[in-house]
């Protein structure tokens, strides 16, 4: 689920943390479209020629997990790392240590605090391919072995980074620019947005009802297909069924806003 708790200091690091949250993520999706998404990839799959975009959030160990997913999806011969964005404003921390500065201007956020992530750079994925790739064999082989095969994707040119300076922006992914949107439309099979900034621009930052369908909400403009892998942190959703909901009312009195729950949704993308 929210790899993000990792325990980072010197107190927690021994926690095993990581199997905590996978053994509990199945009781903790409030919606799950994975059969639907496995569909779609199969199509692909026996076409053998579909490209995905994964539109990711955060550096560091986030950014180690979507490069470890990439390499179990067979179902393309390229994949573009569509969103590893370009800081408007280098220069800002907000969260961490790449971060930028979220322009409000002509904005109209619906919740109190606006999306402040602190999105991975193209240098980002470098650097932490180059430091898998250089770890010792005989501590870390298998961390070596994908580091050496993240350089070599990269060399072939079958992984692509793009950077977009849309991508920090605070607006609602429905005004995506051109030649963006046609880029995706055209050229993309797949794209997966990572994280809950990312979600929230989806919805435009809006109150949805929480049980409106994503497929409606999302799904019906946005240009290619589109995967949403996103952990409760802000008080905005849709596309959770009503049992659902009320089950993490009664588990959690926080429960939109800690990360404990999150939701794999899928639509099929408007001009698909």
């Amino acid at each position: 689920m929210d790899l993000s708790i990792w325990p980072a200091d010197a107190e927690n690091s021994s926690l095993d943390v990581f199997a905590k949250i996978l053994h509990a993520a199945d009781q903790n999706l409030l919606h799950d479209d994975t059969a639907e998404l496995t569909e779609h990839c199969e199509k692909l799959r026996k076409r053998g020629d579909g490209r995905i975009d994964i539109i990711v959030d955060n550096a560091g160990f986030e950014l180690v997990t979507v490069s470890c997913s990439s390499l179990k999806i067979r179902v393309l011969r390229k994949i573009d790392l569509g969103a590893f964005t370009c800081c408007v404003e280098k220069n800002t921390t907000i969260g961490g240590p790449l971060g930028c500065k979220w322009r409000s201007a002509g904005s109209d956020f619906s919740v109190e605090k606006p999306p402040q992530p602190s999105y991975a750079l193209e240098k980002d994925l470098i650097e932490t391919v180059e430091h898998y790739a250089a770890l010792p064999e005989d501590k870390f082989p298998n961390a070596r072995a994908a580091g050496i095969r993240w350089q070599q994707y990269l060399k072939d040119g079958k992984w692509v980074c793009n950077e977009d300076n849309f991508w920090v922006q605070p607006s609602p992914m429905w005004e995506m620019p051109e030649p963006l949107t046609s880029d995706l439309k055209n050229r993309c099979d797949l794209a997966f947005v990572k994280g809950d900034a990312n979600y929230r621009r989806l919805l435009g930052d809006r109150y949805w009802d929480y049980t409106s369908p994503f497929k409606d909400v999302v799904g019906c403009y946005f240009p290619c297909p589109v995967c949403s892998l996103r952990t409760l942190k802000a008080e905005v959703g849709c596309g959770m069924e009503k049992e659902q909901v009320e089950r993490a009312k009664a588990l959690d009195d926080e429960w939109m806003v800690n990360g404990r729950f999150g939701v794999v949704q899928f639509g099929s993308g408007g001009d698909k």
